[in-house]
């Protein structure tokens, strides 16, 4: 492994990161972070295994980073806007800014896996529209409000 290269062999060594969603109990993914492995600091690239029954996220849209995801091996379903969408090997979904609100479960009976990136800007606002939330995120801290709270700022002249 170098800076700027990771072999396969390399990527298979490196440990899984278990990350579960902070509003989604079953959402629960297996990392490897390609790139802090080659010191790449504003797009964050992951080699993602989700198991069986699992979630990816909880359904959500970023105001600030866009993401892309293109499906490795296994089979589920994405949840893009309201429509829902079966998913396997070399599919690719990809999330401007804002986007519809999106998300990806595996109904499949093996592991999914896909290449998971996108831009990693230290402030972003995330939308959480199945739950009425919305989280900011600011240089390393995440703070969340429900949509009930949130108040309307008056224009003024």
């Amino acid at each position: 492994m170098t800076d700027h290269f990771i072999s396969r062999t390399d990527i298979e060594r490196l440990p899984e990161i278990r990350t579960q969603h902070q509003f989604n109990d079953n959402a629960i993914r297996h990392s490897h972070n390609l790139s802090k492995e080659t010191g790449m600091q504003r797009i964050g690239v992951h080699l993602v295994r989700l198991e069986p029954g699992r979630d990816s996220t909880t359904h959500h849209y970023h105001e600030a980073d866009e993401e892309f995801i293109y499906v490795l091996s296994g089979s589920g379903t994405a949840k893009i806007g309201e429509q829902e969408f079966s998913i396997g090997a070399g599919d690719f979904m990809g999330f401007g800014t804002p986007s519809a609100a999106h998300s990806m479960r595996n109904t499949g009976s093996q592991d999914l896996v896909y290449l998971m990136g996108g831009e990693n800007w230290a402030t972003d606002v995330v939308h959480y529209p199945d739950l009425q939330r919305t989280m900011l995120k600011t240089n390393g801290r995440r703070t969340w409000t429900s949509w009930q709270n949130l108040q309307e700022v008056p224009a003024r002249n």
